[in-house]
């Protein structure tokens, strides 16, 4: 079920329309398409400065919020745990109309609008995995560190924020992975106007039909997100060793 879809975008891409079984052809003009066209690769651009903006936020956000969570008491923790995945047990496409007819009623431009729909959804993600994180620290730690002379602010930039850093990498490979990749947010908050690479994918399955290069942006996308989840893995490998 995993590999066979991946198979048949592989060979898609490899092709051009109208090739059969029989006299298939492989072929790079849909990757020579994409980038010999400057629309696509600043297609390519602004999605990926979207999802690390969004990261980004999601960072100065939801790092202050799950070390508040982390310093409170242990009834008011699974409380706070549940304020903050209530909102997930609600469909995200849900939610993201339920966002479209606040913003459009406040007039919030079209690419904010993106903004506060990607936050929205993919913050949650980024509280629970450096909240974790921040909940596993010995307390221990916390309290050697006062003991031997250093305050609030030292204590926590040189004990607290170091072993709390893997689940910011783990924030950021849920945050910024599937941003990256995301249709339908910009789609219905941005008016239609707002295009990412996800909705080019989308376009060129569902409306234009062209399955070829369709899949050769799926393709081009499914390298980025592996050389994504690379390069975080090793961050969250040296941030352990270290």
């Amino acid at each position: 079920m995993i590999i066979v879809p991946m198979l048949m975008i592989v060979l898609y891409a490899f092709t051009v329309q109208g090739n059969s079984v029989l006299t298939l052809t492989i072929t790079f003009d849909n990757f020579a398409r994409f980038f010999s066209d400057p629309i696509f690769p600043g297609v390519l651009w602004k999605s990926l400065k979207m999802a690390l903006i969004t990261t980004i936020i999601c960072i100065a956000i939801g790092y202050p919020t799950a070390y508040i969570m982390a310093r409170q008491k242990p009834k008011s923790q699974g409380l706070t745990v549940l304020l903050v995945t209530l909102p997930m047990w609600i469909n995200m496409l849900v939610r993201t109309y339920a966002w479209k007819g606040i913003l459009g009623r406040l007039g919030v431009p079209g690419e904010i609008s993106v903004y506060v729909g990607m936050v929205y959804n993919f913050l949650p993600f980024m509280i629970l995995q450096i909240y974790t994180a921040l909940s596993k620290i010995d307390a221990s730690l916390i309290t050697a560190a006062h003991d031997l002379g250093a305050d609030e602010k030292q204590t926590f930039l040189r004990v607290t924020l170091p072993l709390s850093l893997s689940g910011v990498v783990s924030g950021i490979t849920l945050v910024f992975l599937p941003a990256v990749s995301s249709f339908f947010i910009p789609k219905l908050l941005g008016g239609g106007q707002y295009v990412l690479i996800g909705n080019l994918i989308e376009d060129y399955f569902v409306s234009t039909g062209d399955w070829n290069f369709g899949s050769a942006i799926s393709l081009i996308m499914a390298v980025i997100i592996l050389i994504s989840m690379y390069i975080t893995r090793k961050l969250d490998k040296d941030v352990k060793e270290k």
